[in-house]
């Protein structure tokens, strides 16, 4: 039987620019602090000691590491240093991480749209501006808050932070996303998603002008060289990415698109789609506008107060997997959202073809 991690492609050399001389994890259960040494690279010559080091462990803010600086467990070319150190490159950094603190999650009544529930699984037609599952900065108001609340039993796969989580959407992704109740359920699904049995289909709303009436974008995708939020078509280092496009609808400057990812990287369609030349509408990171009004398509002030979308006009539509237990194919659909329906509604009656 092969094994499907040994197929899984070879992650992207660090584009933070540090090399790793020692990293020792430590005992996540005993609590040890991980001790890291890095040796800089040139590439980082002018950057802040603080900045750097927040950029290159992203699950931990500036403003903790200035407190690790300043508290003395932060040492370059083994000594004390201050977080405004202006880096040269060829440093060695020794750096003593303690342990993060394991995180209790906290139920909240918040109402889920579920779309199908059985005793191993259940689908989420899931909201815009709902991040899946508490990070840095949102303990609160996630997917995984709400499950913990409405579910008495989640798989534990992805420990305790992400319980019942097999894949995620961005939080301004609407649509199909799927919970694992049981562990042996979620594995099963799990390696679907690893062996690329899943078939997913978005619909998006974008703006340019198509050159096609669809293609198979194949572009390599890793981490943004400047901005570390984002991400960036990447034909050096990046992973592996390819999406497969179909217009369903022209207009006048914008388009409806079916999109069908065969791959699963972060921000795949939208960062694909941008790269021919047709960026989802309302998308604040890659495109160049954060909401879409009436006037925009009329050319009316009076119409400006009138928006029509807010958000990244992105919807995971239709899910297709086999389910873990009967092994029958099963497909999940999530109506359009209102504020793309409007949107379209929109663009039908000012900038139809």
């Amino acid at each position: 039987m092969n094994d499907p991690e040994k197929n899984l492609p070879t992650p992207p050399p660090d584009p933070e620019g540090a090399d790793v001389i020692e990293d020792d994890f430590g005992d996540e259960e005993t609590g040890e602090t991980e001790t890291v040494e890095l040796r800089i690279r040139p590439v980082n010559a002018g950057r802040r000691l603080d900045s750097f080091l927040a950029a290159r462990f992203p699950d931990r803010s500036r403003a903790w590491f200035q407190k690790l600086i300043k508290g003395g467990r932060v040492l370059v070319n083994g000594q004390p240093s201050k977080p405004s150190r202006e880096i040269a490159g060829g440093e060695i950094v020794h750096v003593e991480l303690p342990p993060p603190t394991k995180m209790e999650i906290e139920p909240e009544n918040i109402p889920l749209d579920i779309v199908y529930e059985d005793d191993l699984m259940v689908v989420i037609n899931k909201p815009a501006n709902m991040i899946v599952h508490p990070a840095r900065g949102n303990w609160g108001g996630t997917l995984v808050n709400a499950l913990a609340y409405h579910f008495q039993k989640l798989s534990g796969v992805n420990g305790p932070e992400r319980p019942g989580i097999v894949h995620r959407l961005d939080r301004d992704t609407s649509g199909i996303i799927l919970v694992a109740k049981d562990d042996r359920a979620h594995a099963q699904m799990a390696r679907q998603w690893e062996n690329r049995r899943v078939k997913k289909e978005y619909l998006a709303i974008v703006e340019g002008a198509p050159q096609c009436d669809g293609d198979v974008i194949d572009k390599p995708i890793g981490r943004h060289p400047k901005v570390r939020e984002k991400m960036a078509v990447d034909l050096i280092s990046g992973r592996e990415a390819v999406t497969r496009y179909q217009i369903d609808r022209h207009y006048r400057g914008f388009a409806l698109v079916t999109c069908k990812p065969l791959t699963g990287r972060t921000h795949q369609i939208r960062i694909h789609l941008a790269s021919v030349g047709l960026k989802v509408l309302a998308d604040a990171a890659y495109s160049s506008r954060s909401q879409l009004t009436l006037a925009d398509l009329t050319g009316k002030p009076e119409d400006a107060a009138q928006v029509l979308i807010s958000r990244q006009a992105l919807h995971a539509r239709r899910l297709t997997l086999w389910h873990p237990m009967t092994g029958k194919q099963i497909t999940f659909e999530a109506p359009i959202p209102e504020d793309m329906r409007r949107t379209i509604a929109a663009l039908e009656q000012h900038r139809a073809l």
